[in-house]
């Protein structure tokens, strides 16, 4: 199984650190994020990392190279012509990298023990969503998880952490362009073709200098 990690965002709400530095590359406990992510992928076993860039994806590059140092294999998605393509935009550009199997989505803002998992099987299901509980930033979470099946209604919401397992299938044949995930994934619980797990362990989501400040002076563990 491949993963992807989206790190091609401007980090807007990350200025102004992010003026000057991509918001994967900004360190907690004195290490970019990106890194605590391909660091944990290639442990969990993945040999393939896609990533995808944009707004200083030149440093991107330059700090990560090819992988080699990790041991992986690193192909980086550009859309630094474009534009950052967004979630599901971003997807469909990669979609030759990441191939007709399943795939891993990690958010580069995020920060999680989550268990990243190379052998999940999808079954039937177009993705697999990992949601949290709601952080105080995002009470009103995303989506319902029930049995096992996430579902698009704000009873109960929990949160999308930013991690999940899709099918390549769910976005083939879609136009290429700027576009958003949260639609696909409405549309395909209105065809029960999402199912879900709430993660309980440890989740940030580092959208702020303020939030990025609290995790680094939090003891690492």
């Amino acid at each position: 199984m491949k993963a992807m990690i989206l790190a091609a965002g401007r980090g807007e709400r990350m200025r102004p650190l992010t003026n000057v530095t991509p918001k994967p590359l900004l360190e907690v406990h004195a290490k970019p994020l990106i890194v605590w992510h391909i660091e944990k992928l290639a442990q969990a076993g993945f040999e393939e990392i896609i990533i995808n860039i944009a707004h200083l994806g030149h440093k991107i590059l330059s700090a990560l190279g090819n992988g080699e140092q990790w041991g992986i294999k690193l192909t980086y998605s550009d859309e630094r012509e474009e534009g950052a393509l967004e979630s599901a935009g971003g997807i469909i550009k990669a979609l030759p990298l990441l191939g007709d199997a399943a795939f891993l989505l990690v958010n580069g803002d995020v920060w999680s023990d989550y268990a990243f998992d190379t052998g999940f099987d999808l079954g039937e299901d177009d993705a697999h969503l990992i949601l949290v509980p709601n952080p105080p930033q995002h009470t009103k979470g995303d989506f319902t998880l029930k049995k096992g099946r996430v579902l698009d209604n704000t009873d109960d919401s929990k949160t999308y952490s930013g991690i999940a397992y899709y099918n390549p299938k769910m976005f083939k044949d879609l136009p290429y362009g700027r576009s958003a995930l949260a639609p696909l994934l409405r549309e395909a619980m209105h065809q029960n073709k999402i199912s879900g797990t709430l993660h309980s362990g440890i989740w940030e989501d580092i959208g702020t200098p303020e939030r990025l400040n609290k995790i680094n002076m939090k003891a690492h563990k």
